[in-house]
């Protein structure tokens, strides 16, 4: 029992970064021993911390705080490290001196990095943006599906997925298309010729909404006529929808049913036209 345990004490003495005078840093393979099983102990008494916590949250509460304890993980990971070498008789000062220019310049390189962490927390304890949100960001519209604590993540209308640095969020103006709730106000714009029956153009363009499928009954859709153009008489059809990342389909589909509707009552949808007359000079000059 007294060779075994001068074995396994020559092998957690074994040094793997060795001193050249007392009270130097040194590293032996009891340290790393020590340091990988109070990492496993912090593993699973934060995993029942979590587990703990969790339990009585709905999915998408538990997305965001997901993300929240990720980065929670990893600053308890780097304190238990440093706990336990100093715990060990290692001194840390003279590697914490010597890595501060390294330190500062790490900072530096990552400031974008952390940016977005802050980013992230922030979006995730104000719920300024939520899973499942649809948002529009420089042109393109998303659905989220995912929020890291870096970047975000939504899928495009074009089955694409869209990655967003967090700390974006922070600088530009964003879209959130369901914030509120998930009703949005749509609208589709069009043109009648001049002379056309107005109250007949605003039946019929109710007559197209109140019958497509996805627009809702309530709010019920409106008609305004928006201006006298130079060459059509401008209407416009507003309408509700509750998933307003299809509301491309629901408005292609309007648009068939209101030219559909026009023409069978013979409603003209101009176009820009010019005429042009020319007048031929009767001076001739030889």
């Amino acid at each position: 029992m007294k060779e075994l345990w001068k074995k396994l004490k020559g092998f957690f003495d074994y040094e793997i970064i060795s001193a050249d005078k007392p009270g130097d840093f040194h590293l032996d393979a009891g340290h790393i021993i020590l340091a990988i099983l109070a990492i496993v102990l912090a593993s699973l008494a934060l995993r029942g911390i979590k587990r703990l916590l969790t339990r009585k949250m709905d999915e998408t509460d538990k997305l965001k705080f997901d993300s929240i304890f990720k980065f929670f993980n990893y600053i308890v990971y780097i304190i238990v490290i440093i706990i336990v070498l100093n715990s060990s008789g290692v001194d840390l000062t003279a590697i914490l001196t010597a890595s501060a220019a390294l330190f500062v310049g790490i900072g530096f390189a990552l400031q974008d990095f952390f940016k977005d962490i802050i980013a992230g927390i922030t979006i995730l304890v104000d719920k300024s943006l939520l899973v499942n949100d649809i948002i529009e960001m420089e042109g393109k519209v998303g659905r989220v599906f995912e929020i890291r604590l870096r970047t975000t993540r939504a899928i495009t209308r074009d089955d694409k997925v869209l990655v967003i640095p967090n700390h974006l969020f922070l600088q530009q103006t964003i879209y959130n298309y369901t914030q509120n709730h998930p009703k949005t106000r749509e609208n589709i714009q069009v043109g009648v010729a001049y002379g056309s029956d107005t109250e007949l153009v605003k039946r019929l363009l109710l007559e197209c909404a109140t019958n497509q499928s996805g627009v809702l009954k309530s709010p019920q859709p409106f008609v305004l006529f928006n201006n006298f153009g130079d060459s059509a008489l401008e209407f416009a059809l507003y309408f509700f929808v509750r998933d307003s990342f299809v509301d491309p389909r629901i408005k292609s589909e309007l648009r068939f049913a209101i030219d559909k509707s026009f023409r069978a009552q013979n409603v003209t949808i101009p176009f820009p036209q010019r005429d042009v007359h020319i007048f031929q000079s009767k001076d001739k000059t030889i």
